[in-house]
C-alpha cells in the first residue's frame, strides 16, 4: 500500500494509474489529493510542451487549494463522488464555469464560460477538478486538432504527426498520461478518429444518452454527441455513467438508469456475430496496413468465442455520403451563419468553416428531408442486419497519423479526396446510425503508428459493448497497454 510521503517514485506512479485505480486510492487516504494534484500538474509542465493537448491551464496555487479543500472532505467523511479530487481538462467546445471557451476560434478567444455545460456540471458534481481545456480545431470541425488560438496538438506516439480530432487533445492527453480520462464529442468520428491515432478507447453513445442542453434547437440533427474516453474500458463505462442520465429541457434524452452502465461486466454471451464490412467492397480508400491490422484484432474477438463474417450492407454507400454532406451543412451552417454573414468577422473563419457555412445557408427544406429520409433508411438496414448480427465493423480511420503540417489528407491510396473531410467517411455509418459505436485500439501498423477498430452496436446497447470491449482489453492487453516511445526512453516525457 502506498502512504502519504512515500518517496520519490510516487508522483509517477499515480500518473500512470487509470481513473478507477486512482479514485480508489483516494478514497483509501492511500494518497492525498494535493498528492494528485501535484504530480499532474508536474507532469503536464514536463509533458504538455511537446504535445499542446492541455490548454488554458488555470493557476497551480489556486488548484492545490482546490485539492486541499477535497481532502478535507475525506477526514469529515464526505465524498464529491468517482471523480472526488481527480484533475481533468474540458474539451474546448464545451463550457466550464469560469473557463474560457475558445472553440480554437480567434473570435471567441478570451471568452469566459459563466456557467458549466450539462455535462461539465455532472463531472463537476461528481469532484472533478478543472485544471483547464483540451485542445480542439476551430469550432470543431476537422479531424486534425489544430487552430489559431492555440496552435497544433502533436500525437505522442510521432510528435511530428496529427493527434487526430476534433477531440485531438482530450486523445494525446490521455496517452501522455496527463489525464486519466478524459470527455470529448463526436460528429463525425472525434471520439473515435483520436481514440485510434492515440491507442485509447472512445465511445460515441446512442442517440439521446449523453443529452445537452441547448439554446436553440432540441429537435433536430442529433448529429454530435459528448461521451467518455479513457484508457480502460472500465473507466470508458464509469464516465458514460456520470455524463448519461435523462434531463427534463432534453426531450429526446434516454430515460434510463445510468447506473446501469457501470462495471463490473459479465463475459459476453459466446458466439456473438460481428459483421466485417471493412474497406465496403473496395468504396472506401484505405491507407497500407489498416485493414490486415484490423482483421488481426478481428482475430482477437474470435478468439473470445465470436464469430466474424464479412458483410456489405444493402445501401448505397455514396447516399449515405450525400445526406451526411447536407445534414453536417445544415449544422454548421445553424451554428455559424451568423458570424459567417457579417463582413467584419468572416474573414476569422477557417475556410472549411466557409465552406461548410456557404453550401449549408444554400440548402432547400426538401433537400434537408431527402437527407433525413436516407438516412432512415440506412437505419432500417441497419435493423435488419442486427437480426443476425450484435455488431458491425469497420476501421475507425481511414488514413494513420499524418504530418502535423498537413491540414488534412488529400490523396489515400491513389485516390483523391474532394472535401477536407473525405478521408473520415468511414465514421459515417456509425454517426448517421445514432447507434452507440466504440473505437477500440487494434494495434500498431507497420511504421509503429496506432489504429483502431471501431464496433456499432444496436440502439442503447452500451452494456453488453461495454462488456464485449471489456474482454477485448483482457486479451489484447498486448498493444492496448503499451506506451509512447517518450516514456520508454527518457521518462515521462
Amino acid at each position: 500500500m502506498i502512504h502519504h510521503g512515500a518517496g520519490a517514485d510516487l508522483p509517477g506512479e499515480i500518473v500512470g494509474w487509470d481513473a478507477s485505480r486512482l479514485s480508489e486510492a483516494i478514497h483509501a487516504r492511500e494518497v492525498s489529493c494535493r498528492e494528485v494534484m501535484r504530480a499532474y500538474l508536474g507532469h503536464i509542465d514536463r509533458c504538455n510542451p511537446r504535445v499542446n493537448a492541455i490548454v488554458s491551464r488555470r493557476d497551480d496555487d489556486v488548484l492545490l487549494r482546490e485539492a486541499d479543500q477535497c481532502d478535507l472532505e475525506l477526514q469529515q467523511g464526505k465524498s464529491r463522488g468517482w471523480l472526488h479530487g481527480i484533475p481533468q481538462a474540458i474539451k474546448d467546445l464545451t463550457d466550464a464555469k469560469g473557463l474560457p471557451t475558445s472553440m480554437g476560434s480567434p473570435l471567441l478567444a478570451g471568452q469566459i464560460a459563466e456557467r458549466d455545460s450539462l455535462m461539465a456540471g455532472r463531472m463537476r458534481q461528481a469532484g472533478a477538478l478543472f485544471i483547464g481545456k483540451t485542445n480542439t480545431p476551430e469550432f470543431g470541425l476537422g479531424s486534425h486538432t489544430f487552430n489559431e488560438v492555440f496552435g497544433v496538438t502533436c500525437n505522442p506516439w510521432q510528435p511530428a504527426l496529427s493527434a487526430g480530432g476534433s477531440s485531438g487533445g482530450a486523445a494525446a492527453a490521455l496517452a501522455c498520461r496527463m489525464l486519466p480520462v478524459a470527455d470529448g464529442s463526436d460528429m463525425m468520428g472525434s471520439l473515435r478518429n483520436p481514440a485510434a491515432f492515440n491507442n485509447v478507447f472512445g465511445l460515441r453513445p446512442s442517440f439521446g444518452r449523453v443529452p445537452v442542453l441547448s439554446t436553440g434547437d432540441n429537435f433536430g440533427q442529433q448529429l454530435s454527441t459528448a461521451g467518455p474516453m479513457a484508457r480502460s474500458v472500465a473507466d470508458l463505462a464509469r464516465l458514460l455513467s456520470l455524463q448519461a442520465g435523462p434531463h427534463p429541457s432534453v426531450p429526446l434524452s434516454i430515460a434510463e438508469d445510468p447506473g446501469l452502465l457501470l462495471p463490473p461486466f459479465d463475459a459476453p454471451p459466446a458466439g456473438a456475430r460481428i459483421g466485417w464490412i471493412g474497406d465496403w467492397q473496395g468504396y472506401l480508400a484505405m491507407e497500407e496496413g489498416i485493414v490486415p491490422l484490423c482483421e488481426k484484432a478481428l482475430g482477437v474477438f474470435q478468439a473470445l468465442g465470436c464469430e466474424v463474417e464479412h458483410v456489405t450492407p444493402e445501401m448505397d454507400p455514396d447516399s449515405l455520403w450525400s445526406s451526411w454532406q447536407v445534414l453536417r451543412q445544415w449544422s454548421v451552417a445553424g451554428n455559424l451563419a451568423s458570424i459567417w454573414q457579417d463582413d467584419s468577422r468572416r474573414d476569422a473563419l477557417k475556410p472549411e468553416a466557409c465552406w461548410e457555412i456557404e453550401r449549408g445557408v444554400a440548402l432547400s427544406a426538401m433537400q434537408v428531408l431527402e437527407a433525413n429520409r436516407i438516412r432512415s433508411r440506412w437505419y432500417a438496414c441497419l435493423i435488419k442486419l442486427f437480426e443476425y448480427f450484435d455488431y458491425l465493423a469497420l476501421p475507425s480511420a481511414q488514413v494513420f497519423p499524418f504530418p502535423v503540417a498537413q491540414r488534412w489528407p488529400t490523396e489515400i491510396d491513389g485516390r483523391s479526396m474532394d472535401t477536407y473531410h473525405r478521408w473520415m467517411e468511414v465514421v459515417i455509418p456509425g454517426s448517421l446510425s445514432g447507434c452507440p459505436v466504440i473505437s477500440l485500439p487494434a494495434g500498431f501498423g507497420p511504421m509503429g503508428l496506432p489504429m483502431g477498430i471501431q464496433l456499432i452496436g444496436r440502439h442503447r446497447a452500451e452494456r453488453a459493448m461495454l462488456a464485449l470491449a471489456s474482454a477485448y482489453e483482457a486479451a489484447a492487453s498486448e498493444w492496448i497497454n503499451a506506451l509512447p516511445d517518450a516514456f520508454k526512453k527518457d521518462g515521462p516525457c
